[in-house]
């Protein structure tokens, strides 16, 4: 069972001349009194008695006093703990009767339960390193972050390369009238060359007619003028016309054809391919762009299966308090950061986790409670009671909230001091 303290007694440390408390052993404990009497000096001296000599206050003997500070305190499995004379010697006895010293005293103190405010005053960084050493899963739970950053650093970097791509692409003109490829000029050229290869064979045709019908004639004035010739020019004559009516019929069948349409083209090609090729720029660009998404949708998913690894990493872990949790190196509780969350829930996560730092040490110190009312007050002290905690504190104040009161370095009962009815908490963060 962890130790809490069952009595101190504390005579001419700084400003207490004597002071004896009997604390609850569960609970809230509060030492209570105006500005100036001693209230913090009693905290003091616990820590000195039980941290060592590196907690003695600098000016530690009270002021005025020949008498050396002498600290006593019982704790709850009987250990005696004594500091005083001049040089304040520190004398431990065990149960046994056996004789221990400040060894025996780390074994079971934890630091932060007498000195809170390293806790409290830590950077979020410390806070989560604490968090994290107590459930043993920092190095799993570091490599996780840096993993997570990673992939953020990559999926940003994408992301911005796709929004620069889209807009890029949303700003190139397409032409809908284009084709959907390259015009070849050599294929135009090409078919230009057969039709004038064409054109040259009904030309030379009819240059054929022309000659025939030329040599008609001749010889048609041949027969005339040469009887005697007359039968060698008739068959030749008859052969000739022969000749004409064939080439008359091939001449009338012959159609020319046209390469405006085709010089039209070849002169508009360089315009057309243009507008093809902007359209191939547009659908690349527009490609590249889905694929720089597709990338960061994939990214995304990966970073949301890393935080739920982180979540499911402390999910599972044994944590000092439900609804702690450790987020890129800062300690949450909640799903808040320290900054966010109120004074009271700040004390509870502190002395929830100074708890499980060293289970055997059941006690806590906690200095100027005035930030919390009587309300939360009594919620906290039924919260202590239910984890079975003990807390020792201080406030300025001389209410009914306060077991014991200093005045002018001396404690005095506070008759006026009501322990609340047991009852459930139902203290809400």
């Amino acid at each position: 069972m962890a130790m809490t303290i069952n009595k101190l007694e504390i005579e001419n440390v700084k400003r207490i001349k004597a002071v004896k408390v009997e604390p609850s052993a569960t609970g809230l404990t509060i030492i209570g009194g105006n500005n100036n009497q001693g209230k913090t000096s009693v905290l003091d001296s616990i820590a000195w008695a039980l941290g060592g000599n590196k907690y003695r206050p600098s000016k530690a003997t009270r002021e005025g006093s020949m008498v050396p500070p002498t600290l006593k305190i019982t704790m709850s499995n009987g250990l005696i703990v004594e500091r005083k004379g001049k040089n304040a010697s520190l004398k431990v006895i065990d149960p046994n009767g056996q004789k221990g010293g400040q060894q025996l005293l780390d074994s079971f103190v934890e630091e932060l339960a007498i000195n809170l405010p390293k806790f409290m005053d830590g950077t979020p960084k410390e806070k989560a390193d604490v968090l994290l050493e107590i459930i043993g899963v920092g190095p799993q739970l570091a490599e996780l972050e840096i993993k997570e950053k990673e992939l953020y650093n990559q999926r940003h970097a994408i992301g911005v390369i796709a929004d620069q791509k889209e807009k890029f692409a949303k700003e190139m003109t397409y032409y809908s009238d284009a084709p959907k490829e390259l015009v070849s000029i050599s294929e135009l050229i090409q078919k230009q060359q057969t039709i004038l290869a064409k054109n040259g064979e009904n030309a030379q045709k009819r240059q054929n007619v022309a000659t025939i019908q030329q040599n008609h004639d001749f010889k048609k004035s041949e027969v005339e003028r040469l009887e005697q010739q007359l039968q060698q020019a008739k068959s030749q004559l008859e052969q000739l016309t022969n000749d004409l009516a064939i080439a008359q019929t091939d001449a009338m069948d012959l159609h020319d054809e046209s390469t405006a349409e085709i010089e039209a083209s070849i002169a508009d090609i360089d315009e057309i391919n243009r507008k093809v090729r902007a359209n191939f720029d547009k659908d690349k660009a527009e490609e590249d762009a889905k694929q720089q998404r597709e990338q960061y949708t994939e990214l995304t998913a990966q970073i949301e299966d890393v935080r739920k690894a982180k979540r499911d990493l402390l999910t599972n872990a044994d944590l000092p308090l439900e609804g702690l949790s450790v987020d890129d190196g800062k300690l949450l509780y909640l799903g808040q950061e320290w900054d966010n969350i109120s004074g009271s829930q700040q004390l509870m996560v502190a002395t929830a986790i100074v708890r499980k730092l060293k289970p055997d040490c059941g006690f806590v110190l906690i200095d100027k409670l005035e930030q919390m009312d009587n309300i939360t007050l009594e919620q906290f002290g039924q919260w202590l009671e239910q984890e079975g905690l003990q807390a020792i504190a201080t406030r300025v104040s001389t209410g009914e909230e306060c077991a014991i009161l200093i005045e002018d370095g001396y404690s005095v009962v506070n008759e006026a001091h009501t322990q609340p009815a047991a009852q459930p908490s139902t203290w809400k963060f």
